[in-house]
């Protein structure tokens, strides 16, 4: 999925000289214990505890996304690292952040986090776009679905083969996924985003967007039938997938029809914050449609920012008002790292000390990267770097962690789907390949240092 990963310009020698970082990182692990004591006292105000370790939440994803980017790195690494080291300072014989990981209203911030996000993600592209990206785009997406579920699939059945199918399924819906900010990134700072390369990779993650949470919410779909007792049969997943194809078709026909009246009329409100209120309004109404027919919310989530378009709300713009892509920006800013170091808290260091999950992280990590190289073989016509395309679209960025944290909420008979082992060894998986795309994009690119930028890929 193509999610902004907040990068920023990197600071001066100076700067990543400052050594205000492990001051606060210190002052963070010598305090938060004290403060969280005062904030849980029986006469303090319930609210009170919740929103310290927010606070703490917050410090930790901004001073873990300032050591990431001072390293080149896209920020969003940094927040779940730095969840990573709080998670498990445990085995220091610190507990104070045990709690942080089972925090219900913590976790429901993350949730909310999670749908920003993938509201923010569809935003940034238009339904137009997806019926406009030429055929090389379109392979590239589907051989870059479909080679690494396969994969992922396969790892799962051969390391894990007393687990359930439907823990193999969710392995391969996580790998199928893909998050290429990181990757426009890189093609601008290399001034190579007018590439055919460039517009291939971002042409085909839009429909990689919407072919990942398809796969996600058959697999979901087909775990939420299993826990319900029904057999899993072809025409079981069958119904699940015509469910979302017509769930995603119906909103996005209806809601590009409809939305434009909708904001028309709500431009006629004087008061202040209506287009964020209408908008907000109309992500969470999708979000909660697509959760009461048994799809994942952020499906609905996605699917409402796909449709809403700039000329569907020029009037609240036309009158001088910020457009909606500005006015979200800062809620996700704040609630998207809290999803990321929950989720890098939840991810036990422990389980590693089992060669077994050192052998699925490996092995998760090699397919990641293998089943996006299949994308290469999409690419039609000549004079175009397919060794690049399937660089670019290694990364799994947030979008894994997302499907993974999926994957640890179902239960079925009464376990979560994916154990604590499964999901520790993803996110590994999704912090090597985020890692590795931009030397080893940069390196591909440099190859062809003597080209220039072409005009963008036709279809066919």
């Amino acid at each position: 999925m193509n999610a902004p990963m907040r990068w920023t310009t990197r600071p001066s020698s100076s700067a990543r000289r400052s050594p205000l970082i492990p001051i606060f990182l210190g002052l963070l692990l010598v305090l938060a214990p004290a403060l969280a004591q005062a904030a849980d006292d029986a006469h303090v105000d319930p609210s009170a505890a919740v929103v310290l370790r927010l606070a703490l939440i917050l410090l930790a994803a901004k001073l873990g996304s300032d050591l990431a980017v001072r390293m080149g790195q896209p920020a969003v690494l940094g927040e779940l690292t730095m969840g990573v080291l709080l998670g498990n300072t445990s085995l220091l014989g610190l507990h104070f952040f045990d709690v942080f990981k089972t925090d219900p209203a913590i976790d429901l911030l993350a949730r909310l986090g999670v749908l920003l996000l993938l509201f923010e993600v569809g935003l940034e592209s238009t339904v137009a776009e997806m019926l406009e990206v030429g055929l090389s785009s379109f392979l590239v997406a589907i051989l870059g679905v479909v080679a690494p579920f396969a994969l992922g699939w396969g790892v799962g059945a051969v390391l894990l083969p007393q687990a359930s199918v439907y823990v193999h399924a969710f392995l391969g819906a996580t790998l199928s996924a893909t998050s290429v900010g990181i990757t426009a990134r890189v093609l601008k700072d290399l001034g190579k985003s007018q590439t055919k390369e460039a517009r291939i990779i971002l042409g085909a993650a839009v429909i990689d967007d919407v072919l990942g949470l398809v796969i996600l919410a058959v697999v979901t779909g087909m775990i939420a039938a299993a826990g319900r007792g029904g057999a899993l049969s072809y025409a079981t997943i069958g119904g699940i997938l015509a469910k979302a194809v017509v769930f995603l078709v119906a909103s996005l026909a209806l809601g590009v029809r409809f939305s434009p009246r909708l904001f028309k009329v709500a431009a006629k409100l004087q008061a202040r914050g209506v287009l964020l209120a209408v908008g907000l309004a109309f992500c969470f109404l999708l979000a909660w449609l697509a959760g009461f027919i048994g799809l994942a919310p952020i499906v609905g989530a996605f699917a409402a920012g796909l449709i809403l378009e700039d000329v569907h709300y020029k009037e609240f713009t036309d009158r001088g008002e910020h457009g909606l892509e500005e006015l979200i920006a800062p809620i996700a800013s704040f609630l998207a790292p809290v999803f990321f170091v929950v989720m890098g808290l939840r991810t036990e260091l422990a389980v590693f000390a089992d060669p077994r999950v050192l052998g699925l992280a490996g092995a998760l990590t090699v397919a990641a990267v293998l089943g996006k190289q299949a994308c290469s073989l999409g690419v039609l016509g000549e004079g175009v770097d397919r060794l690049s395309v399937g660089l670019g679209m290694i990364p799994r960025g947030e979008v894994g962690l997302i499907f993974a944290n999926i994957g640890a909420t179902l239960t079925l008979g009464g376990q979560p789907v994916v154990s604590r082992e499964e999901f520790s060894a993803v996110v590994v998986m999704v912090i090597v390949t985020t890692m590795l795309t931009p030397p080893a994009l940069k390196w591909s690119l440099g190859r062809k240092r003597a080209a220039t930028p072409t005009a963008p890929v036709t279809p066919g």
